[in-house]
């Protein structure tokens, strides 16, 4: 199955309509069927280096509607950094510093035992574990 055909079915399982520019993102970042940890500008540059015309907004918009349906997960670091992970599970994330690289941390070494207690009315909708790393 060819990398486009991938990213047009990924697009589909969301009811996403699959226009040219959504299908060329998709198949870069779901085509080999591995995840993957992007910022829109790295997106943008793949893009770019594999001959598919799109605008640096239409990259950050093309992302936004695949996080609002469920395709990928937004990380935010440091409160203005984001990345968008393919791999839609909870799961705890390494940040190297050094690189400004996301990768994924290995969940079943996590342990969390309790939760602070939330203020009424609230309830959690996601914990998010980064963990910071530089190299020594």
């Amino acid at each position: 199955m060819s990398h486009q055909q991938v990213g047009s079915d990924w697009l589909a399982s969301a009811g996403l309509r699959p226009t040219r520019q959504r299908v060329a993102l998709a198949a870069l970042l779901v085509g080999d069927g591995q995840n993957r940890h992007v910022t829109a500008e790295s997106l943008f540059e793949a893009a770019k280096s594999e001959g598919h015309p799109v605008s640096l907004a239409t990259v950050y918009n093309t992302l936004s509607a695949f996080c609002d349906v469920g395709l990928m997960q937004e990380v935010t670091v440091d409160g203005s950094k984001s990345y968008f992970d393919t791999n839609t599970h909870d799961h705890p994330h390494f940040y190297w510093e050094d690189e400004a690289v996301l990768t994924d941390a290995p969940s079943d070494q996590l342990v969390i035992s309790q939760l602070p207690n939330v203020p009424a009315g609230a309830e959690i909708a996601s914990v998010d574990v980064v963990i910071r790393l530089r190299r020594k």
